[in-house]
């Protein structure tokens, strides 16, 4: 798996870790060699005389850096945002896509003080709403905001960056609008060719209005929520439409959040069968403070429900790469750039918690050493302390 003669040299050699790749079907000890910035060769053993620095990860895990696919990190002119260089380094995620913090008319800040100046890899998805999340919700309660040809204007200036359209759907955003603003929505993302992605949580609307605008490569979100548009009917069974919808290309995604991850609905899934396809952290100002934590908190939770590591591990890099049409990340393929995370798999007793405080013990945890974007380290900086109306639901503030 070398794409570099026997004589050539690396910038860096991470030798020993157990590498671990499900997306490649790459497991196993591997030496990786990273040459400008590059995946440049996985062998069982490189001679180390041709690094310029060797990482000793004997012991460790080695997986592709995270991709994140649902996140808010439009720090500083949102209610939600966290700043993400400094949360990636002590987390592994490589790649963040921020979906529907900015809308058309705050994109342009997104693009200038967030995207471009990160270390890491900034994607969004584009809010429906011309004013995005400036405030916690309502972005849809006022029909002046759902200007379609606006944002597809804004789509059109950006695509390297926007890679698909976000809605949230509840009966906070929508306040007694319905589905209309999904209706735009729809429209918007069938006239600019991408995915739309869909919050759900309590109604109304109801889970089966949202879902007759779903569409495969689309993205229903929250999809283990333990609110009234859940995908479990009555009889706890995954709703059919939601079934079908995911056999035919839906994705549905985990983004756990404050409020939006429910154990037992999650354990009634699993139970049916029924995986997420991608498990994302919906890490934001509130969120970060626990439950959630961060995305290896989170996927030590699908650790505990049973899971096993790679198909987690997929579900935070190869799947959602393929959800956001980047196959070229989160992958250790020879050529892919160099976005790498370091593990500790911990053993021992732990305790997690779902967002109503529902405890669950496991025995395993992910702990993050490393995080090289580019091949290069993300140095573990400061995070700056939440917002002052970033507090906590008194049930989670233990």
């Amino acid at each position: 798996m070398s794409g570099q003669g026997a004589g050539e040299r690396f910038d860096l050699v991470i030798r020993g870790g157990e590498v671990l790749d499900p997306g490649a079907d790459i497991q196993g000890r591997f030496d990786l060699g990273i040459r400008d910035g590059r995946v440049a060769a996985i062998e069982p053993e490189i001679d180390l005389a041709r690094a310029e620095r060797v990482i000793d990860a004997t012991g460790q895990i080695v997986t592709p850096g995270l991709v994140d696919l649902h996140t808010h990190i439009y720090w500083g002119a949102t209610y939600w945002g966290i700043e993400a260089d400094p949360v990636a380094a002590r987390s592994g995620v490589t790649t963040w896509l921020d979906v529907g913090s900015a809308g058309a008319y705050s994109f342009p800040g997104f693009r200038r003080y967030i995207a471009e100046p990160s270390r890491c890899r900034v994607f969004a998805l584009l809010n429906l709403s011309s004013i995005g999340l400036i405030a916690p919700t309502w972005e849809f309660a006022n029909p002046d905001y759902w200007d379609v040809d606006l944002a597809a204007k804004i789509v059109e200036a950006n695509r390297d960056l926007i890679l698909g359209i976000k809605a949230r759907i509840d009966r906070n955003t929508t306040r007694g609008v319905g589905v209309r603003p999904l209706e735009r929505a729809r429209e918007l993302a069938d006239r600019v060719g991408l995915p739309l992605m869909v919050h759900v949580g309590w109604g109304p609307p109801t889970i089966d209005e949202v879902a007759a605008y779903l569409r495969p490569g689309d993205i229903l979100t929250h999809c283990f929520t333990g609110g009234d548009m859940r995908i479990l009917g009555e009889d706890g069974r995954v709703l059919p439409v939601i079934r079908d919808l995911q056999e035919r290309g839906l994705i549905l995604d985990i983004g756990h959040g404050t409020g939006s991850f429910s154990f037992a609905v999650a354990e009634a899934m699993l139970e049916q069968g029924v995986l997420p396809d991608t498990i994302s952290s919906d890490i934001h100002q509130l969120a970060v403070q626990g439950p959630m934590y961060d995305l290896p908190t989170t996927l030590s939770k699908f650790l505990a429900l049973g899971m096993s590591l790679p198909e987690v591990i997929e579900r935070a890099t190869a799947r959602p790469a393929a959800a956001i049409r980047r196959p070229d990340l989160g992958t250790l393929r020879v050529g892919s750039v160099a976005d790498i995370a370091l593990w500790r798999l911990e053993e021992g007793d732990f305790v997690f918690h779902d967002v109503g405080m529902d405890e669950r013990r496991g025995t395993q945890r992910l702990v993050n050493t490393l995080t090289l974007v580019d091949g290069q380290v993300l140095p573990r900086l400061p995070e700056r302390p939440p917002h002052v109306w970033a507090v906590l639901p008194e049930h989670q503030r233990r």
